[in-house]
């Protein structure tokens, strides 16, 4: 099958061909022929099949009719970060070079104004995070009457960073006919039933099994010793054929640790997390794609959507908390066919997580081995179960320790005086109570880029969490 059977118009059939592609991925085969005959549908696939691609194209070809007015976007995409939607929208510019299409990206981080403008002139196409959107809708600045389609991109994800609200609150504001597109690499039960309240009759393309991870990646699990992590990657760096690499760690404040330690080293290593401004995490990307740096340290801000070519190696520096997040972390290399290799770094601490996503995955990844690897003897006692460990290491000290002589325990005991209690100060005040602090808030990784805030935020912050 070719993307000429597809239905597809000339113009974009030249677009496509121009980006060097010529067979449709099976989600695209799938998903494009029902979009085009204005279907709701539902696309099941993990990361790295073509997803994007997969309503970008029909989308150019339906809105090439019709026009733009003033505040009222004709469609609207809705990704979960900043990045899957610029990514998105890099899209449209790649595939809709030889049509007339307006757009407008509206994310956090960037400037507020030149959104309005672009909105103020009319667009074809929205792309925007759910927080930024709500804004500029509560501010008056937009109208979602006049959209015909909506785009719910990483719905999954959507449900892990606290979109849904918004989303549910979004769709109320658009048109009861329209036709709606969801995309998720997972179906939990809570986008079942967002997808039941909100799509119509839809079609259901499913083009793997959630879940899994591609085939073309080779999985390692390294076990170690959370104090050896370092060498261990430093290790693994020099003896692998890494050309490109992404690390994910699961807290911001260890990305930037580890990459300031791999600088020191000298290694071409850059970072990116979600404290940083929108512009730096860009520019980072682009040094990266562009082969700058060939080492990237990333929280999971980094780890959905972004269609970096031509990794060959990823680095789970801390074992995922979610086991949907290592099929998605993994994902970045073994693309498009290209093989690939993944690392997870697993402590004590991690048995269970790891375990979770072999049970997730349905396999059994294979543990380094060798006279090198930590799964040699010091580091088994490492990979132990805390409990063992601690009762391991109470052992031999009970060994060590002499017998006593019960004879002479008790000779002591008959000799100690007993000690008379000492008289309470009769003139004593009690100091008063110190009040109880208040626990300092817990700080989130990349959620929705809140720096930690757990309480209830106001307009100008949300407009820049998006």
């Amino acid at each position: 099958m070719t993307f000429a059977d597809l239905g597809l118009s000339d113009e974009l059939l030249r677009a496509i061909e121009d980006s060097g592609y010529t067979v449709p991925t099976p989600i695209q085969a799938s998903a494009i022929p029902s979009i085009l005959m204005m279907r709701d549908m539902i696309g099941v696939a993990q990361t790295g099949t073509g997803k994007t691609a997969s309503f970008v194209l029909p989308m150019i070809d339906i809105l090439a009719q019709g026009r733009s007015r003033a505040r009222m976007p004709r469609s609207l995409i809705l990704e979960p970060t900043r990045e899957l939607a610029a990514q998105v929208a890099e899209n449209f510019e790649k595939y809709g070079k030889y049509h007339k299409l307006s757009m407008a990206l509206l994310i956090g981080g960037v400037s507020m104004t030149d959104q309005m403008a672009a909105l103020e002139k009319g667009v074809d196409v929205l792309i925007a995070t759910p927080g930024r959107l709500m804004d500029l809708f509560g501010r008056g600045k937009i109208m979602l009457n006049g959209c015909s389609l909506l785009v719910i991109d990483e719905a999954d994800r959507m449900l892990d960073m606290g979109f849904i609200p918004d989303i549910e609150e979004i769709c109320t504001k658009l048109p009861k006919q329209r036709q709606t597109l969801l995309f998720s690499a997972t179906m939990p039960a809570p986008i079942k039933r967002l997808a039941d309240k909100f799509l119509d009759n839809p079609k259901m393309v499913e083009v793997a099994r959630p879940a899994t991870a591609n085939v073309n990646i080779k999985q390692w699990v390294v076990p170690v010793s959370a104090a050896k992590k370092k060498d261990r990657l430093r290790e693994l760096l020099a003896a692998e054929d890494v050309k490109t690499a992404i690390i994910f760690c699961n807290r911001k404040t260890t990305v930037r640790e580890l990459n300031k330690s791999l600088q020191r080293d000298r290694y071409r290593s850059s970072e990116i997390h979600g404290d940083m401004e929108q512009s730096q995490r860009i520019a980072e990307l682009d040094r990266f794609k562009a082969g700058d740096v060939n080492i990237l340290v990333a929280s999971d801000v980094a780890a959905r959507g972004l269609d970096i070519k031509g990794v060959s190696h990823v680095f789970n520096f801390d074992a995922p908390w979610h086991p949907d997040d290592y099929v998605h972390r993994i994902g970045r290399t073994g693309r498009a066919g290209a093989t690939g290799v993944a690392y997870t770094f697993v402590t004590p601490d991690d048995a269970e997580n790891i375990a979770n996503i072999e049970k997730l995955t349905g396999q059994k990844i294979d543990r380094v081995a060798g006279t090198s690897s930590p799964a040699t003897a010091d580091d088994d006692a490492d990979a132990a179960p805390r409990e063992t460990g601690r009762r391991s290491a109470r052992k031999p000290a009970a060994k060590a320790a002499p017998k006593a002589d019960p004879k002479v325990e008790a000779d002591v005991a008959v000799e100690r005086p007993a000690r008379t209690p000492r008289p309470p100060r009769e003139a004593a005040v009690p100091k008063p109570a110190r009040p109880a602090r208040a626990p300092a808030p817990v700080q989130s990784d990349d959620g929705p880029d809140d720096g930690g805030w757990n309480g209830p935020l106001p307009d100008f912050l949300r407009a820049t969490i998006s």
